[in-house]
């Protein structure tokens, strides 16, 4: 049976984003720099980077593509990117959560389903023999936790504190115990992988 990954990048005092985070600003004010890892430097909103991502992060993307068989990614991540040029950035069957499902978009890009349970459900359907990537933002991995449907999970440490913004656990409320798995370490970031288990 398909595994659930959940993976995110995080500031060091623990937010997700900075401050202001929407269209155009998916990482918020100042957030640009959490993402300095994946493009191998610095970066902003106001031109497409250009860069690639080092060795290190190079490997662990590369380990988390190759068992990814569906994604999972909340609306406000969807609207946040841009709905991703309305095409899905990964070449695997995507299951947006949204409330807001009569919005569905036209092509088979992106499903829209009421619910994270379902959207998890379908996704592991999809993905066969694979894993199911559950991308962001924070609340959607926040409830999945929470529910007990993540098996796995990567937190990215960016080198910087922002102050404000998202944090990921932000009300959490439940009692989850995370077995260490594996660190990576580079310029821009520290990556820690986890498997989860419940108390």
């Amino acid at each position: 049976m398909s595994k659930v990954f959940a993976s995110i990048t995080t500031s060091v005092d623990g937010y997700v984003t900075g401050p202001g985070d929407g269209p155009g600003k998916g990482l918020g004010e100042g957030g640009e720099r959490l993402h300095y890892w994946v493009f191998g430097g610095p970066w902003s909103y106001d031109e497409e980077p250009t860069g690639k991502p080092g060795p290190v992060e190079q490997e662990w993307l590369d380990s988390v593509v190759g068992r990814m068989g569906a994604a999972v990614a909340g609306r406000n991540m969807y609207e946040a990117a841009g709905h991703w040029g309305d095409t899905n950035p990964w070449g695997v069957p995507c299951f947006i959560v949204t409330h807001r499902t009569e919005e569905q978009p036209d092509g088979d890009d992106f499903v829209f389903l009421d619910g994270l349970t379902e959207a998890i459900e379908r996704a592991r359907q999809a993905a066969g023999d694979k894993d199911v990537s559950l991308g962001g933002g924070a609340d959607v991995i926040r409830q999945a936790l929470e529910l007990g449907l993540v098996d796995n999970l990567s937190i990215v440490i960016a080198p910087l504190i922002l102050g404000g913004g998202k944090r990921l656990f932000e009300g959490f409320t439940q009692d989850i115990e995370l077995e260490h798995q594996g660190v990576r370490q580079s310029q821009y970031a520290t990556i820690i992988d986890y498997a989860v288990t419940r108390s």
